[in-house]
């Protein structure tokens, strides 16, 4: 007898950056790497161009900075991340506006109803932000803030259990396990540090630069 196939797994989404900047590279990689997420970094257009016409990626997140606001690159993806998820479009972008001289950038792309974001950026602005475009184009079924609601609702529901004497807590309580847990209580506390003016993060040059 054969071997058993193995169930089919969804295909994992996928991300492509287009940024020069090594450190804004690595804290955007480490970021969407975090949430399971299919990362590919490219420096130049060139490279960009290439990865874009595979046709594997859910999102592009762009350094504005090397595509311009009116570049054949930038004229490229305004129309086919303009295209509705009802209309068969599958692919979505979000800008990097540097922390200085950055203004110039966004009456074009608010013109063009391209989603953005400004360094510095709170890193769970941003990944909400992400995830509302993936969302948008259903290559993920929720986005972050509901599920971050959920897991706190869980936990509520696993410390009032936890005070009962009771061996047989409701069922739906442990619906997660403790590493799922331990990876929400990672990201609380993260919240609560970018609450606070030195808890942003800046992928921007850390002398003031883009």
């Amino acid at each position: 007898m054969g071997t058993p196939a193995s169930p089919i797994e969804p295909r994992q989404v996928g991300i492509l950056i287009l940024d020069d900047d090594a450190q804004s590279q690595a804290a955007l990689k480490q970021m969407l790497d975090s949430e399971g997420w299919r990362v590919r970094m490219v420096p130049d257009t060139k490279a960009f161009l290439a990865e874009l016409r595979t046709g594997e990626w859910s999102l592009v997140i762009a350094n504005v900075t090397i595509t311009g606001t009116e570049s054949p690159l930038f004229v490229t993806l305004r129309e086919l991340t303009n295209v509705p998820a009802e209309e068969g479009g599958r692919l979505r972008a979000l800008y990097l506006i540097p922390e200085v001289g950055g203004e110039q950038y966004i009456e074009p792309l608010e013109r063009a109803k391209l989603p953005y974001v400004s360094r510095p950026f709170h890193l769970h602005d941003f990944l909400e932000k992400v995830s509302d475009l993936l969302v948008e184009i259903k290559a993920i079924e929720a986005p972050l803030r509901q599920v971050r609601y959920e897991f706190g609702e869980l936990r509520k529901k696993k410390k009032k259990a936890a005070k009962t004497n009771s061996m047989f807590a409701s069922r739906d309580s442990y619906s997660y396990t403790e590493e799922e847990m331990a990876e929400y209580e990672r990201q609380e506390g993260e919240a609560l540090k970018n609450k606070r003016p030195k808890g942003r993060l800046n992928l921007g040059d850390p002398h003031g630069g883009s």
